[in-house]
């Protein structure tokens, strides 16, 4: 099994910036990717950002494209989410997800909030 544990969500005023951690423990033999889903009120879980634990590829919904940016450090079995020029519409709880081959599949947070005020 993984754990993820997340941390950073919160509230925050339409145009500021939050950033999300991600922490990765248990059986963390090959992940090979993490990243981000969120699901606002009423709406599908979408993905927001990953990143495959090489870095040589990332990944970003449409809608957060030159605002959003994910890292990890995996040294750290950690992955971030920095988000700046938040929006309204960026309120959602937020879900870390770790990847593994199968038959592990993926494994998932218990969910951050994270509410814009306009």
């Amino acid at each position: 099994q993984v754990q993820l544990a997340e941390s950073g969500g919160g509230l925050v005023e339409a145009g500021g910036s939050l950033r999300l951690s991600c922490a990765a423990s248990g059986n963390i033999f090959r992940i090979n990717a993490m990243g981000w889903y969120r699901q606002g009120t009423g709406k599908q879980r979408e993905l927001v950002a990953s990143t495959t634990t090489s870095g040589d590829t990332t990944n970003y919904a449409d809608s957060v494209k030159g605002r959003f940016t994910i890292s990890r450090d995996n040294a750290k079995n950690t992955v971030y989410l920095q988000m700046n020029s938040l929006k309204p519409e960026d309120t959602a709880v937020y879900y870390c997800f770790a990847s593994r081959p199968l038959p592990w599949g993926n494994y998932w947070g218990q969910g951050t909030q994270v509410t814009v005020s306009s």
